[in-house]
């Protein structure tokens, strides 16, 4: 018996030391200094307004009212449900994801039109052949809170309408929302959706305490 113990004692030791190492300590110490370095992304980029977080700059949001930039389809809905979805069960509960469907399923293909059919009635000085691509994916993740700078241009005529604001001014609140390629390099230029929308909203006092 006290051969058997001494057989174990090592890899007892061991497994006990790599689990407050790797288990303990090391998120401890990541999680200190993101908190410290990082601390609006570690604690997952929240968009605060009045004292009160209406989103994050990670996650994109289903815009319905006619004054906002509308973003990418989602599979998931953006993870947005209301308090009858729950009650009727059709809150799926926090997920991400896509559909795959291939080109020819015809429920990709109802849905694209569908979406083709809302972006004109919406954008009526808009060509079919002129809508962005990406405004008619759904992303692989179904969050993306990002839509192509020609995505967010081609919405402007219709938001110069729906919230009176000039089109310049839509134009540089695009424009200050517009991210570059990672070092200049990787990946596309960028345009969040959030963020352009908060800017319209506090351009129409829509933020103002009352």
């Amino acid at each position: 018996m006290s051969t058997f113990f001494k057989g174990i004692k090592k890899p007892f030791l061991v497994t006990l030391v790599l689990l407050l190492v790797c288990g303990l300590a090391y998120p401890l110490i990541l999680t200190g200094i993101s908190q410290v370095i990082f601390p609006k992304q570690a604690n997952g980029s929240l968009v605060i307004v009045n004292g009160k977080a209406i989103g994050s700059a990670l996650i994109g949001q289903d815009f319905t009212d006619g004054r906002f930039m509308k973003g990418r389809p989602s599979a998931v809905n953006y993870n947005t449900y209301i308090r009858e979805d729950k009650d009727s069960g059709n809150y799926a509960g926090v997920g991400s994801g896509s559909k795959n469907y291939a080109p020819t399923n015809p429920e990709l293909v109802k849905r694209v039109q569908e979406d083709i059919d809302a972006f004109l009635k919406a954008n009526p000085s808009i060509k079919k052949e002129d809508i962005p691509t990406d405004l008619l994916t759904a992303s692989g993740s179904g969050l993306d809170p990002h839509i192509s700078p020609e995505s967010a241009a081609v919405q402007i005529l219709a938001l110069v309408k729906s919230t009176g604001l000039s089109k310049d001014k839509l134009e540089t609140i695009v424009k200050n929302n517009t991210q570059g390629k990672a070092f200049g390099v990787f990946g596309e230029k960028t345009v969040n959706v959030l963020k352009v929308n908060l800017d319209i909203a506090k351009e129409l006092g829509l933020f103002n305490k009352k």
